[in-house]
């Protein structure tokens, strides 16, 4: 049988917990940004509006939310793999950790392309064409950030088989 990984001291892991709550809630804290600039953006009745909420958009989209996302993603491994929790031992480790790779993607694939298409199109002079562009993610989003804290804070489920055929 092979010996478990090698666990993170207190000072390594004190800075890693520090560096994903940090980063967590800098994720959570642009998405509301998000989420209050596509809400402008779909209800307002002037173009100008529309066209700087989106712009700023594709601003936290193309700047900010993926170093936070990926930040986020790397220091929970790193806390994962590197403390009792473990990365398959516990549910709610195990799926934060899914859910912190689904947003990652989603990010990539559907909310930046998503206000890239408003952004052009609003450019062009053309209304905002779809205000699913802009809300979608942001909603989806902050639903998964806001369920991945509590879980965080609750610990809920148990451990998974894994987990609790591996002794500590």
């Amino acid at each position: 049988m092979s010996s478990p990984p090698p666990r993170l001291g207190r000072p390594a892991r004190r800075a890693a917990l520090v560096v994903h709550v940090t980063a967590s809630a800098c994720w959570l804290g642009l998405t509301l940004g998000l989420l209050a600039l596509g809400i402008t953006a779909a209800t307002t009745g002037s173009a100008r509006t529309v066209e700087a909420s989106v712009r700023a958009m594709k601003l936290f989209a193309d700047w900010l939310l993926l170093p936070v996302a990926f930040l986020t993603l790397v220091s929970g491994l790193l806390l994962s793999l590197g403390t009792k929790w473990g990365l398959a031992r516990y549910r709610w480790v195990y799926t934060k950790f899914w859910l912190t790779l689904a947003t990652t993607t989603a990010t990539v694939f559907a909310l930046r392309p998503g206000v890239d298409s408003a952004v052009t199109a609003v450019a062009a002079g053309v209304p905002l064409p779809d205000a699913g562009d802009v809300l979608f993610g942001p909603v989806v989003s902050l639903s998964a950030y806001v369920f991945m804290t509590v879980i965080s804070v609750l610990k809920p489920w148990g451990k998974t088989r894994r987990g609790k055929a591996v002794k500590p």
